[in-house]
């Protein structure tokens, strides 16, 4: 599946931190005395892509109520929570998903990393309770943050180190936008086709154990994620055949631009998807796709996977939110 980050840690300990740093700030001792350490549950299992060993971290979303209250203000001057403020506030760990509305499965607007230059802060103008619990550790929360800076976007609270479920003195507004389904076929090809150049004019490259700019791993099935707007860090080659609330099987005359073909079998030195694009004949013969393959990156060129005379053991698959 996906990229690297250190084992498990000490629930005690991530909440000890989240108690202690803001009182330690306020003594004025400098926070960043503290090492960030990376959040979320451990996202991975032995299904991982066909070139993937490494496990990726995120926010785990489970259902359940809003953790421990604390509304407390954080500074003086804070302002009415019916009027937009403005409030910066210390991050914590790395490797946070910053998402574009405010629904834990929406599309990665970019990452918070605490270690990084001018990611150990950011800057919210107003929350909003999805309902939806994020936890790490024994803190929990259910809101999340519309962040201006350093990235735009929505963040859950969890990653901001404060001791409250929620940001102290700003305000709540509306309710979580619906999920984002990853738009049409064509949509979903432009996004795959976006990759080939994302690198500076050239193509992404494969890894292992890496994520993109994005949020998605750089592996086969972190990039077919990446174009059906899956929530990152993406899926593996397994999930996007075997759940049914992603791909349905179908048959190779029935593809369309934008269906899968998938080698679900064996292991991570097996397994492989591609995107298909369109036939190159009427014999269907061969097939052009798009694709991110190893020691190559992001492709779009003529396969023959499932088809006669190719590798038997892709299968064709079509992405349900199509809705054909």
């Amino acid at each position: 599946m996906g990229g690297g980050g250190p084992g498990p840690r000490s629930p005690f300990r991530r909440t000890l931190l989240r108690r202690v740093i803001p009182a330690v700030a306020a003594a004025g001792i400098g926070i960043g005395a503290f090492a960030g350490f990376a959040h979320g549950s451990q996202v991975g299992d032995a299904a991982a892509d066909r070139h993937s060993v490494a496990r990726t971290e995120l926010a785990r979303d489970t259902t359940g109520g809003a953790g421990a209250p604390g509304l407390a203000a954080r500074a003086a001057g804070a302002g009415s929570v019916r009027q937009a403020v403005a409030a910066d506030f210390p991050t914590w760990g790395t490797r946070w998903v910053v998402h574009a509305s405010a629904d834990i499965n929406s599309p990665s607007a970019g990452m918070i990393n605490k270690s990084a230059p001018g990611q150990d802060r950011i800057t919210a103008d107003y929350q909003v309770d999805t309902g939806h619990k994020v936890c790490e550790g024994r803190a929990c929360s259910t809101f999340m943050a519309h962040i201006t800076g350093p990235v735009q976007g929505f963040l859950s609270v969890v990653a901001v180190d404060i001791p409250q479920d929620r940001l102290p003195g700003v305000p709540v507004q509306g309710s979580p936008q619906p999920p984002q389904p990853g738009g049409t076929r064509q949509e979903m090809l432009n996004r795959a086709a976006a990759w080939l150049t994302a690198n500076g004019g050239s193509q992404v490259p494969y890894s292992q154990a890496k994520v993109w700019k994005d949020g998605y791993r750089q592996d086969c099935s972190g990039y077919v994620s990446m174009a059906l707007g899956l929530p990152t860090p993406g899926t593996n080659t397994v999930g996007l055949a075997t759940n049914r609330g992603i791909t349905r099987p179908l048959s190779l005359g029935e593809l369309k631009p934008g269906d899968l073909l998938i080698d679900a079998a064996g292991d991570n030195n097996t397994r492989h998807v591609v995107i298909f694009e369109k036939w190159n004949d009427d014999a269907h013969s061969s097939y052009t796709a798009y694709e991110q393959r190893g020691e190559h990156g992001t492709d779009h060129r003529t396969l023959t996977y499932g088809l006669p005379g190719g590798d038997a053991e892709f299968k064709p698959y079509r992405p349900v939110k199509f809705g054909d």
